[in-house]
């Protein structure tokens, strides 16, 4: 398992928080994702052999935020 830290632009509410946790969560072999507004980033432990990272930040950017590098 891989675990990666994304940094996202756009995140203002609770709301937002649990977008993006749809988002990623409805990609193959997500294991846990944490959203923190304060930071504005996602920490997501996944399966490589699944999903990409560039898989990850193209879910969170059709949810509507930016991933910041």
């Amino acid at each position: 398992m891989t675990i990666t830290t994304l940094n996202i632009q756009g995140m203002t509410c609770t709301g937002c928080v649990n977008s993006v946790k749809r988002a990623v969560g409805s990609l193959p072999g997500i294991l846990q994702t944490q959203v923190s507004l304060e930071r504005s980033q996602v920490t997501i432990e996944y399966n490589p052999a699944q999903v990409s990272p560039e898989k990850l930040k193209i879910a969170i950017m059709d949810a509507g935020y930016d991933v910041k590098d």
